[in-house]
């Protein structure tokens, strides 16, 4: 049984599918986000998470798909007119048609309306998101257009990917091995206020800490866990975790000390930075070939084990 099989067993409908890609590239997404994008009538995604799927043929390759209203083939479409014109285009995914439509940030409400009717219509609809759908991902938002929209007749399923604090932490050793936490320096909805208030809390009960967002208030952030935590605290700055040079910016990762981390300013390279703040019992280990950070899971030594 494919992915979307058991989708149509609810009358005609579709299903509805928040797909996790994780850092985007093929080697590490899940074969449940590849089989569900694969089968699907229509995938909803940016244009660096289409280039993404194309490497290894979750999606088509570029030059067999057809902008517009018109297929490969010469057939005619029937993309939604409310689509804005070279957003949608059509190719053929496995011996089936399939509608890829562009995702844009000024778009999500219009796109989460398309893709509800879509799916009444009997399409399964794969709405791509970055690392998890959960974790500061797509999945919200889609629950809460359902809701407003009442669009309680939709089935909705969640696929899980990989986020970037755990992309990131693969590759700087075993920091996230104690207890931790992500906090989200975006204030777009929710204020400073509140983001310094987790920020306090996290330093003061022991979490290893993850930052999303750090191109904005990231010196703030870490002034604020400065007076919780001492400066000699391990610090990990990486961009673009696991997509090596097919990110934004490049996969780069800095380890570096709390009182140290303001000065580097240059690694904080936008949206695709994260910041991984340890606890007293970070520590740097190194082997014959790079540099790790190690977090023991309760302080343990090697005699708890």
């Amino acid at each position: 049984m494919s992915a979307t099989d058991d989708a149509h067993d609810d009358g005609d409908l579709g299903t509805l599918y928040v797909v996790g890609i994780g850092p985007g590239l093929p080697g590490d997404m899940t074969q449940r986000a590849k089989d569900v994008i694969r089968n699907a009538d229509c995938v909803i995604a940016s244009n660096l998470y289409q280039e993404f799927l194309r490497r290894d043929g979750t999606l088509p390759p570029e030059d067999a798909v057809a902008d517009g209203d018109e297929r490969t083939d010469g057939s005619r479409s029937s993309s939604d007119p409310r689509s804005d014109g070279g957003t949608v285009a059509s190719a053929s995914q496995g011996g089936r048609d399939q509608e890829i439509i562009r995702s844009t940030m000024g778009r999500q409400i219009e796109l989460a309306r398309e893709a509800f009717e879509r799916v009444r219509n009997g399409e399964d609809v794969a709405h791509v998101s970055g690392g998890d759908p959960n974790v500061y991902g797509k999945s919200d938002l889609l629950f809460v257009m359902a809701r407003e929209d009442g669009a309680e007749d939709v089935p909705i399923e969640i696929v899980p990917g990989v986020t970037a604090a755990l992309g990131g932490a693969a590759n700087l050793g075993a920091p996230l091995s104690n207890d931790f936490c992500t906090i989200s320096l975006s204030d777009k909805w929710r204020g400073w206020a509140e983001i310094e208030e987790k920020l306090r809390a996290a330093a003061i009960s022991g979490f290893v800490i993850v930052l999303y967002n750090c191109w904005r208030n990231y010196e703030r952030a870490v002034e604020i866990v400065r007076e919780e935590r001492s400066d000699d605290v391990r610090v990990a700055i990486f961009n673009d975790a696991c997509r090596g040079d097919a990110g934004r910016n490049g996969e780069d990762q800095t380890i570096t000390t709390l009182g140290e981390a303001v000065e580097h300013d240059d690694q904080v390279a936008g949206m695709g930075t994260s910041l991984l703040i340890g606890t007293h019992e970070t520590e740097v280990w190194e082997n014959d070939y790079e540099r790790f950070l190690v977090t023991p899971r309760g302080g343990r030594d090697v005699d708890d084990f």
